[in-house]
């Protein structure tokens, strides 16, 4: 495996053999859980049939975290050890983890209007989920602002090793302040508190939006690194002149 993310040549070659079976299991995954979740789950005692925006909001939430957690290790190690193929994974995965989080958000608010009675409101983890779309687009941003590539996915990473601290305070918001969201469903002392009827569609989802995020940052990564093959061809050709 260590071989396989040695160049991004060996990558390549792994990520033709990897695609087809991504995309088969995301097939199958989101085929399966959107059935469970919209058709064969219950609704909610309280919330009825609104609670089916679960199934689309929470697995968009756990990977906006999950995607920029990968990033804060791609940076760490693209940032220390100058490994190339982890600096483009990096810019690789951030616009998805930039949608995830945006679609995070749109759905919380269509489930935060019949549930809360408004839209948004400045709750602790609704505005520190804020900051995380707008860390996601500010690495976007400074990379692609810098004419050097290479300055560029440095300061970028920088900035996302930096809003990792924007981590723990999304999880553990709930916990440290007075929230509408609701403390700690699944990991918590004394099991989970969602009915096992609910779960199968929620994990069936959230290995759907795990397995297209694979695809969509295999796709991304393979154009990252054709394109610096390109840029580094075209300084060679005029360094040679």
């Amino acid at each position: 495996m260590l071989k396989v993310l040695a160049t991004p040549t060996d990558f390549l070659r792994f990520q033709k053999r990897l695609f087809p079976w991504i995309a088969g299991i995301f097939s199958c995954l989101l085929v399966t859980g959107l059935w469970y979740g919209l058709v064969n789950s219950p609704p909610d005692y309280q919330q009825g049939e609104s609670v089916r925006i679960m199934y689309v909001h929470v697995p968009a939430s756990w990977l906006a975290l999950g995607v920029y957690t990968l990033m804060a290790c791609c940076a760490m190690i693209g940032f220390v050890g100058k490994h190339l193929l982890a600096e483009l994974a990096l810019k690789a995965a951030a616009p998805i983890g930039a949608c995830f989080t945006l679609i995070s958000l749109l759905t919380g608010a269509l489930w935060g209007k019949p549930m809360w009675g408004a839209w948004w409101v400045w709750d602790a983890r609704l505005t520190s989920v804020l900051i995380l779309l707008f860390l996601y687009l500010g690495y976007m941003m400074l990379v692609e602002s810098h004419d050097d590539p290479s300055r560029g996915l440095k300061f970028g990473s920088i900035l996302v090793m930096i809003g990792a601290l924007n981590l723990p305070v999304i999880k553990w918001s709930v916990t440290w302040w007075t929230t509408l969201h609701q403390p700690a469903s699944f990991l918590r002392v004394g099991g989970s508190a969602v009915h096992e009827s609910m779960m199968l569609p929620l994990f069936l989802m959230t290995g759907a939006y795990t397995a297209f995020f694979l695809l969509v940052l295999l796709w991304r990564l393979e154009t990252e690194i054709l394109k610096r093959k390109i840029i580094t061809h075209q300084h060679k050709m005029r360094q040679d002149i």
